[in-house]
């Protein structure tokens, strides 16, 4: 039987994780019972989300070194401890994934982004590899700025990123979508009442979702850690917090009186039962990085978000403002995050059941559903038209 050879390479956040898993999976899909195998290298960074989400679907993981990318406005800015530790970081990736890669023999790379992929794909690049980037925000990191160089193609979630590639990249782009995980489909209310331990007879009450992404956002859980008492009052609330403050608020929650806590449910991170909280929550409450705006537009609920500020250009505000346009949002920000704030804003947006559907209808609107099977495909047309020189 025939096997394609794909290396895919994404990660430093689980926004740049997720597409990549997605893609995989809708490629496995593909070849079930056609006459050719996929196998798959997934090249990360070294004690990084990717390696645990990456090896729980059987795929072989690498690590290899890589430097932070950062923007600066000025030399001193550049000339960072961080920045510089991380400049000599970059060459010895390079090196690394050269090695990954000419052992693997890869007919195709998928990259993801964040500052992981630049290695293996400049590695691919000199390599004259087939590359295929795929860009989850408005705007393009900066990681995707330096391996668009280096791709055969670049595609994009949104139509208005081409703009802002470097002109002599541009022909190569086309727009996708943004891939989200099956995992996310197909759950009930009923089973998630259930496995999280509500109980059924307060489900009257509206339940929120805070998310603050793979690592958590500490700003958002203080700020849910001080609304909870009025909070806890009016609705129910799925927090996943991270793995650095689920201690920290497992030890609040037992300080709750027992009404509380029975509304309140911590989850450092999230797995299987995703699909069960989006179909739950009537609010989702967080971060606006591309994999949490994609996943409430493509589940079509509503959103109430909280974009980090300063990232590459405010992209976390951007992604935010695309759904408020359609609709299907508000935003809260960070500046202005707080306790009472937090609360008041969640319960305007309950007060108005009305006003939460259309929200949710306006947010379906801008899912992009085949999204991961056309990803996929260009990795297969690529992979099979593709000229490799690896020997």
């Amino acid at each position: 039987m025939k096997t394609i050879r794909i290396l895919v390479t994404g990660g430093g956040t689980g926004g740049h994780v997720s597409p990549a898993l997605a893609v995989i999976q809708t490629l496995q899909e593909i070849a079930s019972g056609a006459d050719w195998t996929p196998v798959f290298l997934y090249v990360g960074s070294r004690n990084g989300v990717e390696q645990g989400l990456v090896e729980a679907l059987g795929i072989p993981f690498v690590g290899v070194q890589s430097g932070k990318l950062r923007r600066a406005s000025s030399l001193s800015g550049m000339l960072t401890r961080k920045n510089l530790a991380d400049a000599f970081r970059v060459p010895v990736g390079i090196v690394q994934a050269w090695d990954e890669v000419r052992r693997f023999k890869p007919d195709v790379v998928l990259a993801t982004g964040g500052y992981v992929s630049v290695p293996p794909v400049i590695a691919a690049g000199l390599l004259r590899i087939p590359v295929l980037i795929h860009e989850q925000t408005v705007q393009i990191g900066l990681a995707n700025r330096i391996a668009a160089r280096f791709a055969t193609r670049i595609a994009l979630t949104f139509e208005g990123a081409a703009a802002e590639l470097p002109p002599r990249e541009r022909h190569k782009a086309f727009v996708t979508g943004n891939p989200v995980r099956s995992a996310i489909f197909g759950g009930g209310k009923a089973s998630a009442v259930a496995r999280l331990g509500f109980d059924p007879a307060e489900n009257d009450l509206p339940t929120i979702y805070v998310t603050g992404g793979a690592l958590g956002a500490q700003s958002i859980n203080r700020a849910v850690e001080a609304a909870l008492p009025e909070l806890l009052r009016f609705c129910r609330v799925v927090h996943q917090c991270g793995k650095a403050d689920g201690e920290h608020l497992k030890a609040r929650r037992e300080g709750l009186d027992e009404t509380q806590k029975r509304r309140y449910i911590i989850l450092p991170i999230v797995g299987p039962e995703i699909a069960d909280i989006f179909a739950l929550a009537d609010l989702i409450v967080g971060r606006s990085g591309a994999g949490t705006v994609t996943e409430a537009a493509a589940v079509g609920k509503p959103g109430l978000f909280i974009p980090l500020v300063p990232t590459g250009g405010d992209e976390q505000t951007r992604n935010a403002r695309r759904l408020v346009e359609a609709g299907a949002a508000a935003i809260l920000p960070s500046a202005e995050l707080s306790g009472p704030r937090l609360t008041e804003e969640i319960r305007t947006l309950i007060s108005d059941p009305v006003r939460l559907q259309k929200m949710g209808l306006a947010a379906r609107t801008l899912a992009t559903p085949n999204a991961a099977f056309d990803l996929a495909a260009a990795v297969l047309s690529l992979a099979e038209h593709g000229k490799s020189v690896v020997k």
